[in-house]
Formats: C-alpha cells, sequence, structure tokens
C-alpha cells in the first residue's frame, strides 16, 4: 500500500493533482478542500489509499492520516466505494461524519450528492459502530462546506487564476449556492466556476 506521497506539485485539476515523487507524476484524487491547501511550484504530503480495479489503479490523496481512515471505514459500508466516500469528506469533515453518526443525523448525510433518504438511513446502522466518537468539540466538526465563498476562492487561486477571476467566479456561481440551501456543494460549485472563467477567457 502507499501511504503517502512527498514532492513538488506539478499540476492541479478540479479533482485532482500530480505530485512529483522521484521523477515520476503520480496523480492524486482529491477533495477541493484537500486541493485548495496545494500550490503548483510547493511542496506537499499527502496521506493515500490506493484503490485496485481490475482494470484501473486509482490513488486517493487526504490532508491527514485521519482523513484517510474515515475513508477506508466508509467504505465499509455495503454500497459505499471511493467515490462515494470521497464526496461524503468534500462535504464533512471526519468529526462531522462521526458526529453525524453518532448522533443519527440523516439530514447531514442527505447534504452529500448520491445519497437519499434510505440510503442515509442504511448508512448510520453499519457506520455506527465503526467510525468512533467525536475527536473534536463540537465546533470543530461543523460542515467543511460552511465556508463555501472561502473554499472556492482558496481553490480558484491554487489552480492558477488571479484574485479578480477568483472573486467574479466566486459572484457567478453565488445565485446557485445560495440555490442550494443550507450546504452547498464546493466539488460542483468549483466545477460550475471553471466553467464560468473557460467562457470568459
Amino acid at each position: 500500500m502507499i501511504a503517502f506521497v512527498s514532492g513538488t506539485v506539478a499540476a492541479l485539476a478540479p479533482d485532482s493533482a500530480v505530485v512529483e515523487v522521484g521523477g515520476v507524476g503520480m496523480a492524486v484524487q482529491c477533495t477541493p478542500n484537500t486541493l485548495s491547501a496545494l500550490r503548483v511550484g510547493q511542496p506537499a504530503k499527502l496521506a493515500t489509499s490506493l484503490v485496485v480495479r481490475e482494470d484501473s489503479l486509482t490513488l486517493y490523496g487526504f490532508a491527514d492520516d485521519d482523513e484517510r481512515q474515515v475513508f477506508v471505514l466508509l467504505q465499509t459500508a455495503s454500497g459505499v466505494g471511493p467515490r462515494l466516500a470521497q464526496a461524503m469528506l468534500a462535504v464533512h469533515t471526519p468529526d462531522a461524519l462521526r458526529r453525524a453518526v453518532s448522533t443519527g443525523d440523516e439530514k447531514a448525510l442527505t447534504a452529500v450528492p448520491g445519497i437519499g433518504k434510505k440510503g442515509a438511513q442504511k448508512l448510520l446502522l453499519e457506520l455506527k459502530d465503526r467510525l468512533g466518537e467525536p475527536l473534536g468539540a463540537p465546533a470543530v466538526g461543523t460542515p467543511v462546506s460552511t465556508g463555501w465563498r472561502e473554499q472556492l476562492h482558496a481553490a480558484l487561486i491554487g489552480l492558477g487564476y488571479a484574485t479578480r477571476e477568483a472573486d467574479e467566479a466566486v459572484s457567478a456561481v453565488a445565485p446557485q449556492a445560495e440555490a442550494a440551501g443550507g450546504t452547498p456543494q464546493v466539488g460542483q460549485l468549483l466545477k460550475a466556476a471553471l466553467q464560468t472563467l473557460n467562457r470568459a477567457r
């Protein structure tokens, strides 16, 4: 298993990063929150999980070991693959997921794209004794998406856009974020923001 990759960030995309390790570019699938902390040309160290399929080898990257561990544990639930586990971590911090499961917060899980009411109920049952108790105080476990403007802006800057362009893109997707209600999906907003930037160029 590849436990982590450490090297210079060679490239960034909306859902992945390329980290140069010993002259080899390792493509790593990451959440928007993890990507927002990376900068092209800067050193980075990502905890990783290698998912092996018959037709592919996919490396998933995380900000720390705790996030990676939760990613692995989420996949022990039936019907949860790596993409859905990553989507859950894109919306909530590991502690927020632990809190949602320990308190039976169905609404928190249905905020994740791809999880409906029945799926959330099933996940709450299956994960109850697997994720453990929240590590931090309640304030620590707030959803990642609460500051969607800051996250989105940081992700765009990390992808190489100018501050003015990032400001305009955030403003452009604000109506979409407000229409989404309490928990806008940063990953979806990032894709929409990139589309508006591509049209503007």
